[in-house]
């Protein structure tokens, strides 16, 4: 955050936290746990860290959490922490997918704030249900779409909002990697066997690990609506029981009246030689842009008929969007841990504002339960078309 966002933060006592899953062994815990540190706006008092007792206790112990706060089942800490005077305020899930459900419902009937860990949901049915509880609490959703959080990424969104770009045309977003090229869930590996187990992922493999970021990461930017997509999705690694490879076609609604923008999305974890691939161009009657994650510092603008210019963080061209959500100066890096910082800062200025019984600043930006709900139908749209030899399904 800027220095005086800091310091209007600082005055507020610290967020109390727990968290569901990520214990040992747990990559996005680990992470979530730094974004949470960050910028020093919450406390981690509790947590249900993982699905079996012994190995939540022995999780807990490692955080320094009092064991007398560490509990062996999400349900046992929403109702315990519930009943207490320093009871946690918001709590973080970053379980696998299908226990999202279950596990943010708890919280939120208890009033409690939820963080989750995306996809939402998965499955559509539950998406739509953890909505109206989310909606009925009066709690804050808040969704980890992390990428939102980049400075440049807010860049790109108020330069397409400031009509920069004219009227947006196209959108090309890709997110491919490699680290499933082969049957690594097979080996035993932890994060490879629940992300290709449907049970536990839901119907989309690549398009619901990856390519929710992505299309998330499309509309964020270019503030258009999904109308209607067509998908050719494949599991190209023998004995694989979801996606691993996903070209979509994409629709928008039109605006106004006018000709809707056309889109195309690729999602791959099959594609050696791409760690973290995830790129986005916009293209618009009066220019374009390209952001690429691993070079996120960056946005390059094109205005049409003219020469392409380099955007930097913080640096001249760069406006109050980006600069709301940078931490220091140009030429220092800001990068992934730093992105999802952000989303863990807008949602302390959320929280705090609702608990002064004030409205959100109009700046704060985070993604919400609705933008769940819209990714995981999205994942639906694009099995649903898949199964349909590429037919174009509305989604």
């Amino acid at each position: 955050m800027t220095i005086e966002a800091k310091d209007e933060q600082a005055r507020s006592p610290k967020i109390r936290l727990g968290m569901v899953g990520g214990g040992a062994g747990a990559f996005i815990g680990a992470v979530h746990r730094m974004a949470a540190r960050l910028d020093d706006q919450f406390d981690l008092v509790a947590g249900a860290l993982s699905s079996t007792p012994e190995k939540a206790m022995a999780s807990g112990r490692d955080l320094g959490l009092d064991p007398s706060r560490t509990y062996g089942s999400y349900k046992e800490m929403a109702i315990r922490e519930s009943e207490r005077e320093d009871g946690i305020e918001a709590v973080s899930i970053v379980t696998p997918n299908h226990v999202h459900y279950d596990a943010a419902r708890e919280f939120l009937t208890r009033g409690i704030h939820v963080i989750c860990d995306k996809p939402l949901t998965s499955n559509l049915a539950d998406a739509i249900k953890l909505k109206q509880a989310a909606d009925e609490s009066g709690a804050l959703f808040i969704l980890t779409h992390n990428y939102t959080g980049y400075p440049m990424v807010r860049q790109a969104r108020e330069m397409v909002a400031n009509g920069e770009l004219g009227r947006i045309r196209i959108v090309q977003a890709e997110y491919p990697q490699d680290w499933l090229t082969e049957a690594v869930e097979q080996t035993g590996a932890k994060q490879a066997v629940w992300r290709t187990d449907p049970a536990q992922s839901g119907a989309g493999g690549s398009t619901g690990d990856i390519g929710t970021h992505a299309y998330n990461l499309a509309c964020f930017i270019t503030g258009l609506t999904l109308d209607s997509l067509a998908a050719d999705l494949d599991s190209f690694v023998e004995g694989r029981r979801l996606d691993d490879n996903a070209h979509v076609m994409l629709r928008f609604a039109a605006k106004d009246g006018e000709k809707p923008a056309k889109g195309m999305l690729w999602c791959s974890q099959v594609a050696p030689g791409h760690e973290n691939g995830l790129k986005i161009r916009v293209y618009g009657t009066k220019g374009g842009i390209e952001w690429v994650q691993a070079d996120p510092n960056y946005l390059w603008f094109t205005p049409f008929g003219d020469q392409k210019r380099l955007i930097t963080r913080n640096g001249a061209g760069s406006g109050p969007a980006a600069a709301r959500v940078s931490r220091i100066p140009s030429g220092h890096p800001e990068g992934y841990l730093e992105a999802f910082a952000t989303i863990y800062t807008e949602a302390a200025h959320a929280i705090n504002a609702a608990k002064a019984g004030k409205p959100v600043d109009g700046a704060v930006i985070y993604p919400t339960v609705d933008d769940g709900v819209k990714g995981v139908a999205f994942v639906e749209a694009c099995v649903a078309s898949s199964k349909r030899n590429g037919a174009w399904v509305k989604v």
